[in-house]
């Protein structure tokens, strides 16, 4: 099974846009797993322009799925981790000022930096994935890491879909089965959507676990939170 981690990002953004708590964060985090979402995803970046490092707080000990929490291993990230001990960090190379995450590490050159990290994340009991770019010379490095996974960046695959799917996909399969080969977990995301996620997950059907926010909270303006997770488990299924 695939599972589906709900990114609530942009639940947090609506709620910032007026201040206030509405629409209300943790309600929002609580109806999404009620309505069959199998983990919670946030990001919370230093400017706190959408999830706030509080919210990050208020959820931890009231959801019943896997907690990930994503961003860049800083100081106030690392003391996260070590608080809460979520099911998975996943570790994002963005620094504070771009938009969304849009590249993945590095981990020929951060090698290093990256093992330390995940040896520490480890002492808290928490799973650690990396975000990596679809390049077969970035896997092996990463599993010297100690990661357990890592999570493909799938912006590239969503960008050429709709052009030609099968060529979309195909450095995808190869570090796929590279991944796999090497005894990482694999989970995806960036850009996924009701229209390209049945065949990834057709194409790569070992996925563990993609995150999807921006596209479902889209989608749910449209059909409905609880209709709209369930459409993108269908998906998976």
């Amino acid at each position: 099974m695939t599972k589906l981690s709900v990114n609530i990002n942009k639940i947090a953004t609506l709620r910032n846009a007026r201040g206030g708590n509405n629409p209300d964060v943790v309600k929002v985090a609580l109806d999404a797993e009620r309505f069959g979402a199998q983990g919670i995803t946030v990001h919370p970046r230093p400017d706190e322009r959408h999830i706030r490092y509080q919210d990050v707080l208020d959820l931890s000990p009231v959801l019943t799925t896997e907690f990930n929490i994503e961003g860049y291993p800083d100081k106030r990230f690392m003391e996260m981790i070590r608080l809460i001990k979520p099911a998975q960090a996943t570790l994002v190379p963005d620094p504070p000022h771009v938009l969304t995450s849009n590249n993945g590490w590095d981990t020929i050159a951060h090698q290093s930096m990256l093992r330390d990290i995940v040896a520490e994340l480890h002492e808290s009991g928490t799973r650690v994935s990396i975000f990596i770019n679809p390049e077969p010379k970035y896997f092996e490095p990463a599993k010297t890491t100690g990661t357990d996974r890592v999570e493909l960046y799938t912006e590239p695959y969503a960008t050429g879909f709709p052009i030609d799917k099968h060529a979309a996909v195909k450095p995808y399969i190869e570090v796929a089965l590279l991944a796999q080969s090497l005894g990482l977990g694999l989970n995806a995301g960036h850009d996924l959507d009701l229209h390209n996620l049945k065949f990834l997950k057709e194409s790569i059907p070992f996925l563990d676990e993609v995150s999807i926010g921006h596209a479902l909270i889209c989608d749910t303006l449209y059909y409905g939170l609880e209709n709209t997770i369930q459409m993108y488990r269908r998906q998976l299924e």
